[in-house]
């Protein structure tokens, strides 16, 4: 039953527009469009959105996608990111599997795309887009991470792999699940190989994330004394900074977005050496 409802959620925030809520940016100010980078022999789509009046070693944010890809939503993140000042790229970290966009029934996408994508896979292409991004006007001693939902987790998990991560912002990933080959471990397994300071936000209506797991997640970083922050909204639910999507919470995902800021700006952006 838990299950079955947390697939639920899920499904309530698949793609749909709901232009009263969507956050706009200046589009006039910043730089943005489709790229491809070189990984593992292998030419990865990806998005970027930059500051147009900026010169070169801005500070990087790579944006890990949800499940479903780097769609309206995850762009329109990209561009937000841009007007504050920094050079976003978001993966299309699926591209080897899948285009989740195909996709309109959600156990349909994670059983045939999500499920057979590997967790070492998709460090090995995050590394690869830090390294494009240094020599694409971007500052690799002022690296940063934010992910969202499945991106979340990953966000946790390259927080642990990449000793260059300056910081990482996790919007709702997942913290504790079953373990399988494409996932051997979850980010309560890493919190002692944490290499950067993580803001975890976190919904209290998130029946896909159980707050004990939150908890466990807590108490994991206390014991490992890691440099990380948890913050759990209690009227929100899951992807409530989703604001293309019924899922959104305005409040909640006002404060996330300003607390992921001022962590980027406390650890990240004035943090050059």
């Amino acid at each position: 039953m838990a299950q079955k409802k947390a697939t639920q959620e899920i499904l309530a925030a698949d793609p749909l527009s709901l232009s009263s809520t969507v956050v706009h940016t200046k589009e006039d100010v910043i730089l943005s469009g489709e790229k491809t980078i070189p990984t593992q022999g292998e030419n990865m789509p990806a998005y970027y959105a930059r500051p147009k009046n900026m010169s070169d070693a801005l500070p990087i944010v790579i944006v890990i996608q949800e499940i479903f890809g780097v769609n309206e939503h995850i762009r329109s993140l990209c561009h937000r990111l841009a007007q504050q000042g920094y050079l976003a790229i978001a993966p299309e970290l699926y591209f080897r599997q899948g285009d989740p966009q195909n996709y309109s029934d959600i156990e349909t996408l994670l059983n045939e795309v999500v499920v057979k994508v590997p967790d070492a896979q998709v460090m090995a292409d995050l590394d690869h887009v830090a390294s494009w991004a240094s020599r694409h006007g971007g500052d690799p001693h002022r690296l940063m991470v934010t992910g969202f939902g499945w991106g979340g987790r990953i966000a946790w998990l390259y927080a642990a792999h990449n000793p260059q991560l300056k910081v990482a912002a996790a919007w709702y990933g997942k913290l504790n699940a079953s373990k399988t080959l494409n996932s051997p471990h979850q980010p309560v397994d890493i919190a002692s190989h944490l290499n950067a300071p993580v803001l975890g936000l976190y919904g209290e209506q998130d029946t896909s994330i159980p707050l004990e797991s939150i908890e466990t997640m807590r108490h994991a970083l206390r014991a490992a004394n890691a440099t990380a922050e948890i913050i759990v909204y209690p009227d929100a639910g899951h992807a409530f900074n989703a604001d293309h999507r019924a899922s959104y919470h305005a409040e909640s995902a006002q404060d996330g977005w300003q607390r992921m800021l001022e962590w980027f700006a406390r650890f990240g952006v004035s943090n050059r050496n």
